[in-house]
This record gives C-alpha cells, sequence and structure tokens, in this order.
C-alpha cells in the first residue's frame, strides 16, 4: 500500500513564497516601452475607410430595373379557312398556283404578336425571321377575304417599308392592337373594294 507523502504548514508556505517569486520576477520585467503598442488581441487597430461616389457619375441605386416581360397577344399561322377554299377551288388548274400558295402558308408561316414586337416566322424550318418593333409602324390597313373571315393586314413602316401579312385569322382585333401600340395613335383603314381569297 502506498503511503500518501503529506507537507507540513511550514513547508508548504515557502513552496507558495518562491513559486510567488519566480511568478514576479517573469512577469514583472522592468519596460520602457508604453501599454498601447503591445499587439494584443483585445486592443486592435480599427480602421474605418470612408468611400464616396465619383462626383462626375451619379450615384446608381442597388436596386437593378426588372425586365419587361414579352407577353403573346396572338401566335398562330394563316387561317384554315384559307387553305379549305384554295383546296377546293385547286382542282381547276387555273387556281392551283393560289392553292400551292396557301398550303405553302398553312405549314410553314407564322405570325406571333407580343406587347413589344411583331415576329414573322417563316421557312421549311423557321430560319427566316423577322421582327420589328410597333415604334416603327406608320400605317395598318386591313383586307377582308371569304366575307370577312380572315384577312390580310399591310403594316406601313417609318422608312416606307410595307410588310403584308396574309390570311391572318381575327385580322381586325390584332390590327386594333398593333394600332394601340403603336407610339402614336392612327386610324385602322379597311380595303373594301379588293373581296376574294
Amino acid at each position: 500500500m502506498a503511503s500518501a507523502h503529506i507537507l507540513s504548514p511550514s513547508t508548504t508556505a515557502a513552496a507558495n513564497s518562491s513559486t510567488s517569486h519566480l511568478t514576479r520576477q517573469l512577469f514583472h520585467l522592468p519596460c520602457k516601452l508604453p501599454f498601447h503598442t503591445f499587439p494584443t488581441k483585445n486592443h486592435r487597430l480599427i480602421t474605418k475607410l470612408n468611400v464616396s461616389s465619383p462626383t462626375n457619375k451619379p450615384a446608381t441605386s442597388t436596386i437593378s430595373k426588372k425586365p419587361i416581360e414579352e407577353t403573346i397577344f396572338f401566335d398562330g399561322g394563316a387561317h384554315y379557312g384559307d387553305l379549305v377554299a384554295n383546296l377546293l377551288l385547286g382542282f381547276t388548274l387555273l387556281w392551283l398556283p393560289l392553292t400551292l400558295a396557301a398550303v405553302s402558308r398553312a405549314f410553314y408561316l407564322r405570325y406571333r404578336f407580343t406587347n413589344l414586337r411583331v415576329t414573322v416566322i417563316s421557312g421549311l424550318t423557321g430560319q427566316d425571321r423577322s421582327d420589328f418593333s410597333y415604334k416603327v409602324i406608320k400605317d395598318v390597313q386591313v383586307v377582308p377575304r371569304f366575307i370577312g373571315e380572315w384577312g390580310d393586314i399591310v403594316i406601313t413602316l417609318k422608312d416606307g417599308t410595307k410588310v403584308d401579312l396574309r390570311s391572318v385569322p381575327k385580322f381586325r382585333e390584332i390590327a386594333k392592337y398593333c394600332l394601340s401600340m403603336a407610339e402614336k395613335p392612327v386610324v385602322l383603314k379597311e380595303v373594301t373594294e379588293p373581296k376574294g381569297f
């Protein structure tokens, strides 16, 4: 059995005094530097940086403007009645070229009217595409076909270019929409003389 070594009070006091003397010698060294130059964890130097915008550029806000979302008013091809009527009349050799034109319009032509632009997509794979904004519209005319079920829309641009949209369904509503989206109000013109397919 191991015996415990017990120190007397006089030995304990002598040991404590020698420890405190060593502690005083280690931590109370004479120093000529002031206290604030010692780098410590609690005494870090804090640097403030003031940034101002340059005077020649206006200050921009951090809130970014939300882009205008494009909404579709009409997206579709030529009216199906144009195809049916031309197929029925296509049995005559005289009407055959117009029937082929109606078939190509039905399968390879697409109109899209959005709140930002007018798009005409054509071609076998849709590779031919032309877009223009409502801001460049100068004049809009409509030509009704087959008792007004479908019609043509002729849009004249400010540079003099005429865009002919054939066999458009809801042609009157689409023409009014184009005029309402144009920069300055233009009166809708309806050509009534040439009626046909």
